[in-house]
């Protein structure tokens, strides 16, 4: 007796080594996978972790099929084996889109890490490759069923300029987000100031930044528009340079004037790990001398800031009352012409 062709001794043969294959597959799935982890956790190398997610996420029907097809080769099946092949090329190239898109997935994952601000980050750029990798499977998929891929890519891209040119202003804003997660002019939970604006920021998207103000509310930005302003990120600020100043009544002495630079030399001194810059008389104004100061504090803090600023305008307040140096008053002279006579 035949089935199909074949005796059912070799039937029963095949789907032993089928089974054993399958078998087989599934227990070198679960332990090379095991060891990979074992391995990416000590050594902490990514390439352990990649193929540890790409052998997690191998098809079971690719396992099952590959298992038959290696079954068939014991059997004389003719045209059935042509079309077995066939399908187990389709098969394959689904079990090729799954790794590419895991790799991807695994790369960014650890790129940005588990808990990483720029999460979003990662979110768009998956999105944006997984949807590369299954438009070119998928053209390959109709192009061995014998569709005309052609055709339909020059229809597609007919129809896609026309959807550009409509939507515009949002592939502006998409491409503005890609721009951002990559050249990373700021990242969530720095704090930046837009023009006047000024907050941290609370989240990146695909087409909007939004950023937390001090005064509580939520700016929107248009990622388009946020790049093409300038963006000062306070954040990234490793220490800051304050410049200020101040004038003096004009009948200070000359000796007095000459001492104030060392008067407030001596008051930056007061604070610790601030660097004085330098403290000059800049120029004569309307009101008195006025004099510039130049300090470093290092700390972007702005709470810091203010704290030193105020011990030294406390410091030269106090110094000017012992020394009998008053600071400048706004002066404005009023003259009235007297009426004219008659009226």
């Amino acid at each position: 007796m035949r089935i199909l062709g074949n005796p059912p001794t070799r039937w029963l043969l095949a789907a032993i080594v089928s089974t054993g294959l399958m078998a087989a597959l599934l227990l070198v799935r679960r332990l090379a996978s095991t060891a990979l982890q074992t391995l990416a956790a000590g050594t902490g190398s990514r390439a352990y972790g990649v193929a540890a997610d790409l052998l997690g996420r191998t098809l079971i029907p690719f396992m099952v099929l590959a298992s038959l097809y290696a079954g068939s080769f014991l059997l004389e099946l003719g045209t059935w084996a042509e079309t077995a092949a066939r399908w187990m090329g389709l098969f394959l190239l689904l079990q090729i889109g799954v790794w590419a898109a895991a790799a991807m997935d695994s790369l960014l994952r650890q790129w940005h890490g588990a808990n990483a601000p720029q999460g979003a980050a990662a979110s768009i750029l998956g999105f944006l490759g997984r949807t590369v990798v299954w438009s070119l499977v998928l053209m390959i998929l109709l192009d061995n069923l014998g569709i005309r891929v052609t055709t339909l890519i020059t229809g597609l891209g007919v129809g896609g300029i026309a959807v550009a040119l409509a939507v515009q202003k949002v592939l502006g804003d998409l491409f503005a987000s890609i721009s951002i997660i990559l050249d990373k002019p700021f990242e969530i939970g720095d704090f930046i100031q837009v023009g006047d604006l000024l907050g941290t920021v609370d989240h990146i998207g695909l087409k909007t930044t939004r950023v937390r103000s001090l005064s509580g509310e939520q700016l929107v930005f248009a990622n388009s528009d946020l790049l093409d302003s300038r963006i000062h990120n306070y954040k990234r600020m490793y220490e800051r340079r304050v410049i200020f100043t101040f004038a003096v009544a004009h009948r200070t002495p000359p000796d007095k004037l000459r001492a104030i630079p060392d008067w407030v030399k001596a008051a930056v001194a007061l604070c610790p790990g601030v660097r004085f810059d330098r403290a000059h008389l800049l120029k004569f104004g309307e009101s008195g001398p006025v004099y510039e100061v130049v300090f470093w504090i290092p700390s972007p803090d702005y709470n810091v800031y203010m704290d030193i600023q105020q011990v030294v305008n406390l410091d030269l307040a106090e110094r000017f009352v012992r020394e009998g140096v008053e600071f400048a008053r706004p002066a404005r002279t009023l003259e009235f012409e007297p009426a004219p006579r008659g009226t």
